[in-house]
């Protein structure tokens, strides 16, 4: 056997032995790609139960993994508003610590030539979408309304919120926590007195309820920085009719005018020679200057 046949199996049979070890490197990985991708709750089959298992988790400081067991529970009812809800909360504590160390791989914002929408804010949409099916089905659901309005309230769409918590005060108006949030929903919107009164009717309701009462000092504080922004109409209205009688007063004819005309005596010739006295007395007319009042 000659040296070139030799060669040729030496190849072969290296090819054949170094494709084995990649065959076998690429099954592992394979492999090792699923087991990465398959969830930790995969074999759970009750969506309250693996959203009660991202209570827990997010309650035990575990994001992450509370995210996974909310994703599971969607995956199950794909209509369970609270778990969007609370998967948005999630995402949201995640991409703020995001942005505050610059580790995370986007950043909510601009990145090149479009717009990044955070996991966060998707998921706000999502519980929207889902809270206004439950609301169409049961109209008279307090409940749905008031999570509805959180959702809004993440969003920063505020004016849909407060109409949603108004909703919710008048199907449940003893409701403490719906008084508040209509209230700081109205604060919000520099909506100040009006915040006043569910404020204060949480307070009747429960003397001790700490965020109530800040609440109300906030909407109180607010509704006195509009009052005293607002213009003394009635000092207005007398500074104007004490010009305009200034006004009236600069036109009444003086006695001693000399546009009043008087006839000559009869025994004169000639007009007699006008007196420097009787000359007409100037007086200024025009209103003044009216201060404002700040």
């Amino acid at each position: 056997m000659n040296r070139s046949a030799i060669l040729i199996i030496f190849l072969l049979a290296f090819s054949m032995q170094f494709g084995c070890k990649k065959a076998a490197v690429n099954a592992n990985t394979e492999t090792n790609t699923n087991v990465a991708t398959v969830s930790p709750f995969a074999e759970m089959t009750d969506a309250n139960a693996a959203f009660a298992e991202g209570n827990r988790l997010f309650d035990d400081n575990q994001t992450e993994l509370a995210i996974e067991a909310y994703k599971r529970a969607v995956e199950i009812n794909p209509e369970f508003a609270e778990a969007f809800f609370k998967m948005g909360i999630a995402y949201a504590l995640l991409e703020k610590e995001a942005m505050r160390t610059g580790s995370g791989d986007i950043v909510p914002g601009e990145t090149g030539n479009k717009t990044v929408k955070p996991n966060s804010e998707k998921m706000f949409e999502k519980a929207v979408s889902a809270y206004k099916k439950l609301i169409n089905a049961s109209p008279d659901d307090a409940v749905s309304h008031f999570n509805l309005a959180r959702a809004f309230n993440k969003l920063n769409k505020d004016e849909e919120a407060e109409k949603e918590f108004e909703t919710a005060v008048k199907l449940k108006p003893d409701d403490i926590e719906y008084l508040t949030e209509l209230g700081g929903a109205r604060i919000k919107l520099a909506k100040y007195h009006e915040a006043l009164v569910p404020l204060k009717k949480a307070l009747e309701l429960d003397p001790e309820n700490p965020e109530a009462e800040e609440l109300l000092e906030d909407a109180q504080a607010g509704a006195k920085r509009v009052d005293y922004n607002q213009p003394d109409n009635s000092n207005t209205a007398k500074k104007s009719n004490s010009n305009t009688m200034a006004n009236a007063n600069s036109n009444v004819s003086v006695p001693g005018n000399a546009n009043t005309s008087t006839k000559p005596p009869a025994n004169e010739t000639k007009p007699k020679k006008e007196d420097p006295k009787d000359k007409k007395l100037e007086r200024p007319g025009g209103p003044k200057p009216s201060s404002t009042r700040n």
